[in-house]
């Protein structure tokens, strides 16, 4: 598998979108709202790119709240910070629940995972806010566990993002390049220690760093970053799943170089795969620039991602755990509205 997962522009494969989805450094594709239409429609387009290769990942940014790319014929996922105070108000399994039946769905479209959840914690940032669970780490730690029990329940493996913590930091990264300046104490002490709590409770399957510079630990952003990536996930945390970057076309990437310089130094510093969003230029940027034989095997922890059998949405609806999140789901949309 190679480390490349890409964007691609609309409802169907354009024939150059077929013809790069075959180069042996394209590891899949992410899918984005203007990737769906319906039901009908995303089974057929995940179909097709599975009909270039079974080995293709199929993924998406699919949290809940404001992020969720797929809408109308979905269940409405509420934000992560709404439903873990639900939860706690109501003593209620909903997160489990959720976390099933993002899943789920996901599957019986023939999608293979999610970039979810968030573990950064609920404080400053201008792009998390509620897509975080909590703003304490106990909180955010006992709430993740919860929802990624429901992710795994259904099959599908977690991606647990911003490593090593983005709530604290007030500039967006897809339009800025935020430094978090806080003492490499403090930082260990609250936003990595659910990074660790996840990781040694096994709860973790692959981990996104953060486009932030932490300037007390690295002058790189996370995402580029040997310290963070090998000395502190991998030998420190012990962690040995896949690492995804983010996206490599966002502001905080863009200091890195050109496409093809950040993507290398993305990979060179400890990322198994890196995505190329919204950046077709990029891409070809990149599948020309990158070397095949150092790289056309970097992907290679994605594979555990892969999904063999997808349930279906006639089947998923005769469920009684999806059939108990809808109700769930009401009793939110009732909550919210009063």
């Amino acid at each position: 598998m190679g480390p490349i997962l890409t964007g691609i522009s609309g409802l169907s494969l354009l024939p150059e979108e077929v013809e790069y989805l075959q180069h042996p450094l394209v590891a899949g594709v992410i899918l984005f709202t203007r990737n769906y239409h319906d039901n009908e429609q995303l089974i057929a387009l995940t179909a097709q790119i599975k009909k270039i290769s079974p080995m293709l990942l199929i993924s998406v940014d699919h949290e809940g709240g404001r992020v969720q790319r797929f809408r109308d014929g979905f269940s409405a996922i509420p934000a992560m910070f709404e439903a873990t105070s639900f939860q706690k108000k109501h003593n209620s399994p909903i997160l489990a629940d959720l976390g099933f039946t993002l899943a789920a769905e996901l599957r019986a479209h023939g999608v293979d995972f999610s970039f979810t959840p968030v573990l950064d914690l609920n404080g400053i940032s201008q792009v998390i806010t509620t897509r975080a669970f909590a703003i304490s780490p106990i909180e955010v730690i006992d709430a993740a566990k919860h929802f990624i029990g429901g992710l795994h329940s259904a099959g599908v493996k977690n991606v647990v993002k911003h490593f090593p913590g983005h709530g604290s930091v007030g500039p967006d990264s897809h339009i800025a390049m935020p430094v978090d300046e806080r003492s490499k104490a403090e930082i260990f002490n609250s936003d990595m220690s659910v990074f660790k709590a996840l990781v040694d409770s096994g709860c973790a399957d692959g981990v996104m760093p953060a486009h932030v510079i932490y300037p007390h630990c690295d002058p790189k952003p996370a995402c580029f970053s040997d310290y963070w990536l090998k000395q502190v996930l991998r030998n420190k945390l012990g962690f040995k799943g896949p690492v995804f970057s983010d996206d490599m076309g966002m502001q905080g990437a863009v200091q890195m170089g050109d496409y093809v310089t950040r993507t290398q130094s993305a990979l060179d510093a400890g990322c198994d795969l890196a995505l190329l969003c919204n950046e077709p230029h990029g891409l070809y940027e990149v599948l020309d620039g990158l070397e095949i034989n150092l790289y056309q095997n970097h992907g290679q922890r994605g594979l555990a991602y892969l999904q063999k059998k997808n349930v279906t949405m006639m089947e998923l609806k005769t469920d009684h755990r999806w059939l108990a999140a809808q109700s769930v789901i009401s009793k939110m949309e009732d909550y919210r509205a009063n």
